[in-house]
């Protein structure tokens, strides 16, 4: 049904987390009318992430990947996004990067502009202390994200009857520019993607010819590591492995991942191919901070330093930050979410984010913008349908609560493959193009339609 105002209602919506999925879930559910408490642990406790006590802070990378909406699955929820008034896309288009076909932001003014709105909402109000216990009463939306508090995870832990099912995340170091030797890099984005000179040098390269390449290999898999602590045996998220991880599955993995050359000719040395390119993006506005794209890793701090100085341009690079590895929880949700994103076990409470198994910025932010509407929705007397699996928010909130095959259940960037098959078209490779582009048409119509459904009345 549709979100409407009810005049006099005076029960709260209270939201556990103010990142992502909060802060959405808040924005959505405040513009219905609902009047909303995001309870925020930081900066009262930190994590070992998070930098500042800011709303929607991002802290693996700064980018939200492709914004393409024809022929890629997260730039179709992008699309879906901002079609639904969403806070998180809206500010991430005011503090966006060059970063070619992908939409990258720059993460300090992004956090401080999402808190700002959330703040000069009449709806929002945020209080700032740690929620160690389920709450018995009240409508609420546990959007605590992969870093969840320990005492609030045992206890979602004790009240559903099973642990919470984990997996390790990486995050990748940041570089201050003026310490990389623009001699040996250079400026291009891969295949000069991009309308504008900006987009098309959008990322920073730094080549790697053979030896040096076979090099590296040697120093990431000797160098020392982080190492688990005994009894966890959590897997890694496949769309985050760390550098060294991957380059343990075959010495050539990295050249085909992160590292392939193609599409790049280096300025310095026009006529030489290079045998690998480790790339860079810009991750603040001014351009003084880039991070390495796809190097995620568990290295220690020391090790880190010895093997990244060791990539063509890094020699006397200077890091804003380094990286590490964190432990990222989420639950069984085909197990314990009903399709209104509920725990079966306590209907009051919904979970959003990547706490539900959902992966990424953008599909945490989404599962957040979904709970705020239709928790609006349950304490204004009515039900919001879900939406259409057709659509990529469909789409993945259908997988996360009920789609997916709750034994093997882990962590799930938005795909094509979670959408039913568009009848009539071809498939494999040749076909694809035509596919996806059928895959966005059917969305973006069916989004629009449930959106005029259930939307709030201008």
């Amino acid at each position: 049904m549709p979100l409407l105002y009810i005049a006099g209602m005076t029960q709260k919506l209270h939201i556990i987390g103010g990142g992502m999925a909060g802060s959405e879930a808040a924005w959505q559910a405040a513009n219905a009318g609902v009047q909303v408490v995001i309870h925020e642990m930081r900066p009262k406790v930190g994590t070992f992430a998070h930098q500042t006590g800011l709303l929607g802070e991002m802290v693996c990378s700064n980018s939200f990947r492709s914004d393409d909406s024809e022929q890629n699955a997260v730039g179709l929820l992008h699309w879906e996004m901002r079609a639904a008034n969403g806070l998180i896309m809206a500010t991430a288009d005011k503090h966006r990067l060059p970063a070619g076909g992908a939409l990258a932001v720059d993460r300090d003014p992004f956090a401080q502009s999402v808190t700002d709105a959330l703040m000069a909402h009449p709806n929002v109000t945020v209080e700032y202390g740690e929620i160690s216990e389920l709450p018995k009463d009240g409508q609420w939306i546990i959007a605590t994200g992969p870093l969840t508090s320990g005492a609030l995870a045992e206890a979602i832990a004790a009240e559903t009857g099973a642990e919470a099912l984990a997996f390790f995340d990486a995050i990748a170091p940041i570089v201050y520019f003026d310490s990389i030797d623009m001699d040996k890099a250079w400026m291009q984005s891969r295949y000069d993607k991009g309308e504008t000179e900006e987009e098309r040098t959008a990322y920073l390269n730094c080549p790697m010819d053979r030896d040096q390449y076979e090099a590296f290999i040697d120093a990431l898999l000797a160098a020392d590591k982080t190492e688990f602590r005994e009894g966890e045996t959590a897997g890694y998220f496949d769309g985050c492995l760390p550098i060294e991880v991957m380059a343990g599955r075959g010495r050539e993995t990295l050249r085909f991942g992160p590292m392939k050359p193609v599409g790049l000719t280096n300025p310095h040395q026009p006529d030489v191919k290079a045998h690998a390119v480790v790339q860079l993006r810009r991750d603040n506005k001014l351009g003084t901070l880039y991070n390495i794209v796809g190097f995620q890793t568990k290295m220690k701090y020391g090790a880190q330093t010895e093997v990244f100085k060791m990539i063509p341009g890094l020699e006397n690079a200077s890091f804003a930050r380094l990286g590490g590895i964190h432990r990222n929880s989420f639950i069984n949700s085909p197990t314990l979410l009903d399709d209104q994103m509920r725990l079966r076990a306590r209907p009051n409470i919904r979970f959003a984010g990547q706490i539900t198994g959902v992966e990424g910025y953008v599909e945490s932010a989404a599962m957040g913008l979904l709970a705020g509407r239709m928790a609006a929705a349950e304490l204004q007397g009515g039900t919001a349908t879900p939406p259409p699996e057709t659509t990529a928010m469909g789409a993945l909130v259908t997988h996360i609560t009920g789609g997916a095959d709750a034994k093997t259940f882990q962590p799930m960037n938005v795909n094509f493959g979670l959408f039913p098959p568009v009848e009539g078209l071809k498939s494999g490779r040749r076909g694809r193009k035509d596919r996806y582009k059928a895959y966005t048409d059917r969305a973006k119509a069916d989004w629009q339609t449930w959106l005029d459904r259930e939307s709030v009345p201008a």
